[in-house]
């Protein structure tokens, strides 16, 4: 018989999953159930500061037993991070809060880890799957890292502010999700080619999140009431399957260092989520995937599949290609250790339709 190895894997999950309308009212019962403490940290930007986080502050400050420090940023940085961590030091909050979109809560999700804190993700926008995976996006020396952290204690996702937001956003988050198609033949190849391991059970997560969006397109994009609901579960069970996994794997492959390329020189790089939706397009073609499928799916989601239609330039799509495979040297994809030439770049955004 052969041996059977015991293995240790430490899963890191969210305690509370709260999705729904008005649920921002609810966030004093949400931490006090945890217990959290009385004193938060917010984190969000100026924009929402006077929005949505002046709200968070008169539902906290109403509270008898809460009182909440709000702090801004700028960008989701490695001195934003400091700066943060600077005032977190001065306030002595009990637990963190990110509200906002990706950069907030990325922010957030770092102070709460390196403070050896747990946190609140306040999601305004469906825009990401980073609302609550173990995963932080920062920008460091001009390059965009995805670094380890620590997922939220609880996830609070009120369908009245998401169901708000500009639909841009929104159908940008089916982006991400989409890109989940060649995230996870990217993993299986390398688990064949270089014997990465994988998790079965991950990949069945990831895998239900593109099913559940490419089922529900039409109800996505006539944005009747709680349509939000949909992409919010489908992006949080994204997160989820990151974090069973222990890395970004079942989420993140060719297709998003396509992205993180375009986000290293692009004049003006468009949505995470958009970029991601064209790589998928392009990272289909290479895996002989059903593209025009993945193309059709994008359409009803009212997403683009032309890059000039987010302000991209031809010949940014080229060389996002051509480095693509540089951005994450040590996670091999179907781009390989020496990515594509000039004339396999040309020839697959043309075919696909991504360049004119």
């Amino acid at each position: 018989m052969a041996n059977i190895t015991n293995e240790f894997k430490f899963i890191e999950l969210p305690t509370l999953l709260c999705l729904g309308a008005d649920m921002l009212n609810s966030l004093p019962e949400i931490i006090d159930r945890l217990s959290l403490g009385s004193k938060a940290l917010l984190i969000t930007d100026d924009f929402l500061r006077l929005r949505i986080g002046k709200e968070v502050e008169d539902i906290l400050s109403d509270s008898e037993n809460h009182s909440v420090y709000t702090s801004t940023i700028q960008d989701s940085t490695l001195d934003e991070v400091d700066k943060q961590l600077r005032i977190h030091e001065e306030t002595q909050p009990d637990f963190v809060i990110g509200l906002g979109g990706g950069k907030p809560i990325d922010i957030a999700k770092s102070v709460a880890f390196k403070s050896n804190q747990r946190f609140i993700s306040i999601p305004t926008i469906a825009s990401h799957d980073g609302v609550a995976s173990s995963r932080a996006s920062i920008i460091g020396s001009n390059k965009r890292h995805s670094i380890q952290a620590l997922p939220p204690i609880a996830v609070v996702a009120d369908t009245k502010i998401l169901d708000k937001s500009p639909y841009k956003f929104t159908a940008a988050g089916c982006g991400d999700i989409i890109a989940k198609k060649t995230a996870i033949k990217d993993w299986l190849l390398s688990h064949r080619l270089k014997n990465e391991p994988i998790s079965e059970y991950s990949i069945a997560l990831s895998d239900m999140t593109v099913q559940l969006i490419t089922k529900n397109a039409d109800l996505i994009k006539s944005q009747a009431e709680g349509y939000s609901r949909i992409v919010v579960k489908a992006l949080i069970s994204s997160s989820l399957a990151m974090c069973v996994a222990g890395s970004s794997r079942p989420g993140s492959g060719s297709e998003h260092m396509f992205s993180h390329a375009l986000d290293s020189f692009a004049e003006k790089p468009a949505l995470h989520g958009e970029q991601c939706a064209l790589g998928t397009i392009m990272m289909a073609y290479l895996h002989d995937l059903d593209w025009e499928n993945i193309k059709s799916v994008m359409s009803n989601l009212g997403l683009s599949t032309r890059a000039k239609d987010f302000g991209l330039k031809d010949e940014e799509i080229i060389q996002a290609l051509e480095i693509a495979h540089t951005i994450r040297p040590q996670r091999f994809t179907i781009l390989g250790k020496d990515g594509l030439t000039h004339e396999a770049a040309v020839n697959i955004a043309s075919v696909t339709g991504v360049i004119s």
